[in-house]
């Protein structure tokens, strides 16, 4: 029989990303920067740009809206406005986002923060990044003797 060591972090891997999953497939229910319906954002690359794609309906004015870029993370915060007001005893579903909102998520790859483009269209915002280039690699050479 063979004997196996004992790897005690070898399930950890799994729980992570289990935890990520269940942290980012279902909105965030916090009060203060109400994250209540967490706005879905997808991200996905090309050769030369990052681009995120975020559901922000409601908005009205581009004021309402902040994009952030530092280093590798990408944060979108703003207010969303109620369109009328409701008193709570005549509400009963409320399930449409008001309020604030803030959203960071990290970026796959390092971006020029001087050339990012937003544009907002029928409740969709959309970011594009232009991708930094990587330094060429430089071949070093070997004094061989």
């Amino acid at each position: 029989m063979a004997l196996i060591p004992h790897d005690s972090f070898r399930n950890l891997e799994g729980w992570r990303r289990d935890l990520d999953r269940l942290f980012n497939d279902f909105p965030a229910f916090v009060k203060g920067d109400q994250q209540f319906g967490a706005h879905r954002i997808d991200i996905h690359e090309t050769e030369h740009e990052v681009v995120a794609t975020c559901d922000l309906p409601g908005l009205e004015k581009k004021e309402d809206v902040h994009i952030d870029v530092d280093g590798n993370m990408l944060t979108i915060a703003g207010t969303v406005n109620r369109t009328h007001e409701v008193k709570d005893e005549q509400m009963h579903r409320q399930e449409r986002f008001y309020g604030r909102f803030h959203r960071s998520v990290t970026l796959p790859a390092a971006v020029n923060e001087e050339a990012i483009k937003a544009s907002y269209r029928n409740g969709v915002l959309e970011i594009r990044m232009t991708k930094l280039q990587p330094p060429p690699k430089k071949k070093i050479d070997i004094e061989f003797h």
